[in-house]
């Protein structure tokens, strides 16, 4: 017998947009949690539109809207402010990310949520959180990149700060979201309330790129830009092979580093008092990718692999997508799997997050068009054909 999915009975109404909260809204669906997605009757989540479509429909959403259901619904009219009290009472978690203030102008903030169902979390994603002097300007993750010290370590020392071409920020704090949503609901079931998360899309990647701030407080150090080099270890780096592919290579541990320098045969290099620390081997980095890189500009990629699995050292070839689809890897572990859907037929993306050996997520489905759950959830909360309509009339949905 399947055991039920470890989520299954929590409801969760997603009214966020772009992309960490309707994200971390995702995750939770992928366990078996109730996702409803509230989207604005005439603005749906701009995620939509996002990047390449098929037949017009657009693909991101897919991926984002999997395992939610659809429906419309305008907060800031008297008849779509009531609808989200009545699903409110009758849900576990609400995740929004309208800036400070959208909430309450509307008489939706926590005090009407909360009267509503005391046992509710409200999970708040901004980019700079619900105060503070930053809180009511528009925040998205390329500022959080930015702010964050992630763009002015990462790119080459003689060019420009370097953005991630994609969500990366918005991705870190969809994870730190749905932790933040997972440990307030263990912490009502020690109180019986719920309370508020409040996520600013700027801390989570802070933590994210490690001891920075304890090193500038203990000893005054800013990190420059290295390339792909470590300023903590080395070799490590991206390197070209013969048949023109590029391979990274890691050492983190000292005795992967003594096996990489074995492997290359430059073993002499391991007596030079420096190699003994990473700190040590990163400002030698130039000797050590000379070793590294000549070695490996004399092989093909495969001949790379196999010499570097049979040292036990570390190493992977940089992939393009194309690459991940057919990896043999990637294919044992199922991280990407094939969803029918009702628009586009059958659709490849990624499984979700990791594997659970007694209550496992699924798929259940990809992202549903735009409204398209709306009656049969408002007749779930017992609303007549009439209502309905009257809403429709009002603009609510």
């Amino acid at each position: 017998m399947t055991a039920p999915a470890p989520l299954a009975g929590l409801r969760v109404l997603d009214l966020a947009t772009l992309f960490a909260g309707p994200l971390a809204a995702t995750m939770l669906g992928d366990f078996g949690a109730e996702v409803i997605k509230v989207e604005h009757p005439h603005r749906p989540d701009p995620s939509r539109g996002h990047g390449p479509a098929k037949d017009g429909v657009g693909l991101w959403w897919k991926l984002l809207g999997r395992n939610k259901r659809t429906m419309t619904l305008d907060l800031s009219t008297p008849g779509g402010r009531e609808v989200l009290l009545a699903l409110a009472a009758e849900s576990d978690v609400i995740i929004e990310n309208f800036r400070p203030g959208t909430l309450e102008k509307w008489n939706l903030g926590w005090s009407e949520l909360s009267a509503a169902n005391p046992r509710l979390v409200l999970a708040r994603v901004t980019g700079f959180g619900q105060f503070g002097p930053y809180s009511h300007r528009p925040g998205f993750g390329t500022l959080a990149e930015a702010m964050s010290g992630f763009a002015v370590i990462t790119g080459e020392p003689d060019g420009p700060p370097t953005l991630p071409p994609f969500g990366l920020a918005d991705s870190i704090a969809a994870l730190s979201t749905a932790y933040a949503v997972m440990t307030a609901l263990a912490g009502r079931d020690v109180t019986g309330r719920g309370q508020v998360v409040d996520m600013a899309i700027i801390e989570p990647i802070l933590m994210a790129i490690g001891p920075h701030p304890i090193w500038y407080d203990q000893l005054g150090y800013v990190q420059p830009r290295t390339g792909n080099r470590s300023a903590n270890n080395a070799p490590r780096n991206t390197y070209r092979a013969a048949d023109g592919s590029w391979l990274a290579v890691s050492t983190s541990a000292q005795s992967v580093a003594e096996r990489v320098l074995h492997l290359v045969g430059r073993p002499e290099l391991i007596d030079e008092p420096w190699f003994a620390t990473g700190t040590g081997r990163a400002a030698h980095a130039e000797v050590l990718d000379e070793a590294v890189g000549g070695w490996i500009a004399a092989h093909d990629r495969d001949e790379v692999i196999t010499a570097f699995e049979k040292a036990e050292a570390a190493v992977a070839p940089v992939y393009d997508v194309r690459d991940v689809l057919t990896d043999p890897q990637y294919q044992a572990l199922g991280t990407i799997t094939e969803v029918e859907d009702e628009e586009l037929g059958p659709l490849r993306m990624q499984n979700v997050l990791f594997r659970l050996s007694e209550t496992p997520g699924s798929i259940r489905w990809a992202g549903r068009p735009h409204g398209a759950d709306t009656e049969e959830i408002l007749t779930g909360l017992g609303l007549s054909t009439q209502e309905i309509s009257r809403l429709r009339e009002g603009g609510a949905l």
